[in-house]
């Protein structure tokens, strides 16, 4: 198909890193109960439990499928040798060839227009099964910063699925959060639990088939994940949190975080899109950022203007 996987990897800092201290996962009838011990960005030892009921797991999307080429073509040129059955043998002889990255389409008759009108066809048929085939497994296009067509997964559709099934963890944060403190306590009580989340370290995406994506329930039964992965569980529960409140994916070269559109601080890292100004924060870990702040190897992408953007919806 003549495109590759997209990655995000991991930009080390020479911040203190984040230390999880225990982490334990028990089923119960109604659902899985998690807890956690970790240290904050102040050493402080803190700790949290929630229960995400049976229900909302199964409702998740759970599963990221490593995008092979070969399977995508196969699925497409089922799709066409489908459809080339319906055409009368009388008016046009087709064949369906797949090749190493490409289909071939060949069509031949008496008739020009009649030729045409199937070849136009067929091009639509093949287009239409490429797309379901993205939908179908989470799967969507990207252009890099060097121009490279690529295909990683949907991380925004990620998000927005999950959001619902995981309103019982972030409660749990909003609940273990001073009634009288503003969202910054929230985002760094819960961006401290992130970062202490270990890291699994992937290859790069755009080379290999991309295996190691885990959406947001994933994560947190495996109690792993690289930084693509953590920033859509963050995205998912902020948004339960502030429901209608903007937010955006930013991706790097080599890594991705967040931003949300809240009123900046004095020495808060922003940038603006489309207008509206982001405050930015990382949840990948291992090192302890703050909100409102990022990585030295972060802030040189972002000062060049290195960086692509996607709104969570």
């Amino acid at each position: 198909m003549g495109l590759y996987w997209l990655s995000v990897g991991l930009f080390f800092s020479t911040t203190a890193g984040a230390e999880q201290l225990k982490f334990k996962k028990a089923q119960s009838e109604s659902g899985v109960l998690f807890s956690y011990e970790w240290l904050d960005m102040d050493s402080t030892r803190q700790s949290i439990s929630f229960e995400l009921p049976h229900t909302a797991i199964k409702a998740a999307p759970t599963q990221q499928a490593n995008y092979r080429p070969k399977i995508a073509q196969r699925y497409v040129t089922v799709a066409l040798m489908e459809e080339a059955k319906k055409i009368n043998p009388k008016e046009a002889r087709v064949k369906i060839i797949p090749k190493r990255d490409s289909i071939d389409i060949q069509v031949k008759g008496a008739n020009e227009d009649k030729v045409e009108a199937i070849l136009s066809n067929l091009k639509a048929v093949q287009r239409e099964a490429y797309n379901a085939y993205l939908d179908e497994h989470y799967f969507t296009r990207f252009t890099t910063l060097f121009n490279q067509k690529a295909i990683k997964p949907d991380h925004t559709r990620y998000a927005a699925e999950s959001v619902k099934p995981l309103v019982a963890a972030s409660q749990a944060f909003y609940e273990k959060v001073n009634a009288q403190s503003d969202s910054r306590a929230y985002f760094s009580l819960i961006l401290s639990w992130l970062q202490s989340i270990p890291y699994d370290t992937l290859e790069d995406r755009v080379v290999s088939n991309g295996s190691g994506y885990a959406p947001p329930i994933n994560v947190l039964m495996q109690n792993v994940g690289d930084c693509d992965s953590k920033a859509v569980l963050a995205s998912s529960m902020v948004r339960a949190f502030l429901p209608s409140t903007k937010m955006i994916m930013v991706f790097l070269p080599n890594h991705a975080l967040l931003g949300i559109a809240l009123t900046p601080m004095v020495d808060d890292r922003t940038i603006v899109h489309d207008g509206e100004t982001y405050v930015l924060y990382d949840p990948t870990g291992p090192a302890l950022i703050p909100f409102g702040q990022v990585s030295e190897d972060t802030e040189r992408y972002i000062v060049t203007g290195r960086y692509q953007v996607e709104a969570v919806d």
